[in-house]
């Protein structure tokens, strides 16, 4: 039974491949065609087709692998011109399977399904062979005239083979035609680690993002929900106070409204830690200079970021300066900090260094862990550097845009 499926999927593996081989051979003949033309100038007009035509076809040939195995990842837009399709790794590599797959993936495909349509042409020959003109008895790949039943039956011996054949390097034949496409289609082993490496990312962000809706939740539920709650029930103590004793209704009252300002005060805790009104209010050198003003240690800031960032991505700088810097207040032992933030072209470089004793680690619950995974969020690069003695220095880098 596993046998039969086999040779039932490569059969339509190679049909399959014969639809590709055709439009790659299509392609080919295109490619040639333009070339020629270019000598009279009206193939320079269709010149930026060519990158298009091959992209098309090898997207089709993606498509039909990922279909009967694990998926091929397309690449983008093919370019806007056959000089930039030139220079363009991927495009070459598509006109090498392009050039290999309508000549020899062609070849496979065709004596790939040839065989069983012998087969079967063969195998039934004998059933109605009898109709035929007498000129015309035998059969393609039958070299012999056929004038009776023995010579009839000896052309389904032939198809026999034929379907003995196919059985046996079917599979092979399936492997090898799609060969050249799983070889060439296929992202390069950079690209492929790119995807990973944005996978893993992507994860970690949806992690981050996790952590940072229950840490919002927990603040809501532990602070200032309770705090309302306190308010209603003081509220509702008053209102059962007034008739009989007015001033402890008083007192009450003056309860309830220390604990709606407690709670509104915790209420704009939980908004700040979600994107600080300071950093629209002030940009990011003024958010920064209030950190560090609230800062345990004396710390220096020099910010120099022409423009302003997106917004997510100064949040991100915001929130990863006042992580780094309690953790300096509360760990470190230094007397000095400093935070020094520049714009290099598209790169945002945050740079948060102390004099303290050192010995930061990721792994022991320093926050640094939540400090990596804002940061990779946004495809950025986290640099720490914190030798046993000192000094520590937390190297950032963020995509910012043009």
């Amino acid at each position: 039974m596993a046998r039969a499926r086999a040779v039932i999927d490569a059969l339509e593996h190679i049909v399959g491949g014969l639809g590709t081989a055709m439009l790659a051979l299509a392609a080919l003949v295109w490619l040639i065609l333009v070339g020629l033309t270019c000598a009279v100038g009206v193939g320079l007009l269709l010149g930026p087709t060519l990158p298009r035509v091959v992209r098309a076809v090898a997207g089709r040939e993606r498509a039909r692998l990922s279909r009967w195995g694990p998926e091929i990842i397309a690449p983008g837009p093919a370019p806007a011109s056959v000089r930039a399709a030139i220079a363009d790794r991927t495009v070459r590599r598509e006109l090498r399977w392009l050039l290999t797959h309508g000549t020899f993936g062609l070849f496979l495909s065709l004596v790939g399904a040839t065989l069983p349509i012998n087969a079967v042409q063969d195998v039934t020959y004998p059933l109605w062979w009898r109709w035929l003109p007498a000129e015309e008895a035998a059969p393609t790949l039958v070299f012999w005239k056929v004038r009776d039943e023995s010579d009839a039956l000896a052309v389904a011996l032939l198809g026999l083979a034929f379907a003995v054949v196919f059985v046996g390097l079917g599979p092979g034949l399936a492997r090898l035609q799609a060969w050249p496409g799983r070889r060439l289609l296929t992202p390069d082993t950079d690209l492929s680690l790119r995807i990973a490496q944005l996978s893993a990312t992507r994860a970690a962000a949806l992690d981050a993002h996790a952590t940072e809706l229950r840490r919002i939740e927990r603040s809501l539920h532990d602070g200032a929900q309770n705090r309302l709650v306190g308010v209603t029930v003081l509220l509702g103590a008053t209102r059962r106070a007034l008739a009989r004793d007015p001033a402890t209704a008083e007192a009450i009252l003056e309860r309830a409204q220390d604990a709606a300002e407690q709670a509104l005060a915790e209420l704009r805790t939980v908004v700040r830690g979600i994107l600080p009104p300071v950093l629209a209010d002030r940009g990011l050198a003024g958010a920064l200079a209030g950190l560090a003003a609230d800062c345990g240690v004396p710390c220096r800031v020099d910010v120099d970021v022409p423009g302003r960032c997106a917004v997510s991505v100064e949040a991100t700088a915001y929130f990863v300066t006042a992580e780094a810097l309690t953790n300096i207040a509360k760990h470190s032992r230094a007397r000095h900090a400093a935070v020094t933030v520049r714009r290099q072209g598209d790169r945002l470089s945050l740079r948060v260094e102390d004099d303290g004793v050192g010995g930061a680690d990721e792994h022991e619950g320093s926050g640094l862990a939540g400090i990596r995974g804002r940061i990779e969020a946004h495809d950025g690069r986290l640099t720490m550097t914190s030798p046993r003695g000192g000094p520590t220095t937390l190297q950032v880098e963020l995509p910012c845009g043009s």
